[in-house]
């Protein structure tokens, strides 16, 4: 076997080992018993919130063995059709296992950065807020542009995203947005997103078809679940009713149902117009104690936020990636250094490389490549 070939064998092999631990293969099986045993029961959907949060383990589990026996199937497979082909001088057969082979190590390097989503709240919901900056018409433009990047990447996940509330620009875009997302990992995915987002191109407002900087802020926190116990003190809060109006089509909203809790003690004001008050109340103390939490994350892992964020300050905080439409097209991760060109297909919602990166130096404390290198 060729010296490139069995690298990339040596790579798959590692990813497996990854998969295999934080899988914890020798028990899944019966852990899977187990979750099949308490799907038969007649009393499951009694607590609706509690039977879907089991439905999702597992099928989280399910797809996990299926993931890791999948790979190992077929790593077993080609290698025994490159023996076949040398043995009888085939060298097509050969060609094509090798060919998969390396379509194979890209599959189980991604699969190993999933499985790397193991913090406390990884595998929760999420909700995503979106935040013009300075720059009035030019933001909301770019805060909209934003909005439908991540929408796109979530369908493209098989998410589900519901959007909570939403602020139109004056003149066009919006000033603000925030969306529930919900599927396996969607936190553990979009927390790198957080962070300031700085747009350069020529403005589409601008008759003299000038170069303008657009700021615009992400912020990401994951939707507490039963298991994760937060607090709140009716006295620290203040919950106010208005009239909502949205920027028109399928999410226009014109009730007085709208919800609005401020916290107090921290400042942080959280808003729901979905039609029903009720709904609204729920949704907004949701997002409330979610953004509590993400407090608490931070504060936990301050020592890594001060190695990670350096990238110095945006204006109103610290700038994660800047998006380069003119003169020349690249997308560049400020944490990272991984760019790429396509700014069209990132745009779009092609952005699990520049998650993947993230995630990497997250968890490992070195760039995609190094780590994957070592």
């Amino acid at each position: 076997m060729r010296a490139e070939v069995q690298n990339t064998v040596d790579e798959i092999s590692k990813s497996l080992e990854l998969l295999a631990q934080r899988l914890n293969v020798e028990t899944a099986q019966h852990r899977l018993e187990e979750f099949n045993a308490r799907v038969e029961d007649p009393n499951l959907w009694d607590d609706p919130e509690a039977a879907q949060k089991l439905m999702r383990d597992r099928q989280a589990l399910v797809d996990a063995i299926d993931t890791y026996e999948g790979i190992k199937q077929d790593l077993a497979d080609n290698l025994e059709l490159i023996e076949l082909g040398e043995m009888e001088d085939d060298a097509e057969v050969v060609a094509d296992a090798e060919r998969a082979l390396k379509a194979l190590a890209e599959t189980a390097a991604q699969k190993e950065l999933e499985a790397l989503l193991d913090g406390e709240a990884d595998g929760n919901d999420t909700f995503l807020e979106i935040n013009s900056g300075a720059g009035g018409t030019e933001s909301c433009d770019w805060a909209q542009m934003l909005a439908r990047m991540y929408v796109r990447w979530a369908e493209k996940k098989g998410y589900k995203v519901e959007l909570q509330a939403e602020s139109p620009g004056e003149e066009a875009g919006i000033k603000s947005a925030t969306y529930k997302i919900s599927g396996h990992n969607a936190y553990g995915w979009l927390k790198s997103e957080s962070g300031v987002h700085r747009l350069v191109r020529i403005s589409p407002f601008d008759s003299a078809a000038k170069r303008h900087t657009s700021f615009t802020s992400v912020k990401v926190y994951p939707v507490v679940d039963d298991n994760i116990e937060i607090e709140v003190n009716p006295a620290d809060i203040r919950i106010d009713t208005y009239r909502s109006s949205g920027a028109g089509g399928q999410h226009v909203n014109t009730t007085d149902s709208a919800v609005r809790i401020t916290h107090h003690p921290t400042g942080i004001v959280v808003t729901s117009s979905e039609k029903s008050q009720h709904q609204n109340r729920d949704i907004a103390m949701k997002a409330l104690k979610s953004r509590l939490y993400q407090m608490e994350l931070d504060k936990r892992s301050a020592l890594v936020n001060e190695a990670h964020e350096s990238a110095g300050d945006a204006g109103w905080g610290n700038q994660i990636r800047s998006y380069v439409l003119q003169p020349y097209q690249m997308v560049k991760d400020l944490r990272t250094n991984f760019e790429t060109s396509d700014t069209k297909g990132v745009l779009d919602g092609d952005l699990d490389g520049l998650m993947g990166a993230t995630l990497a130096l997250a968890v490992s404390g070195k760039s995609r490549a190094e780590a994957q290198g070592g």
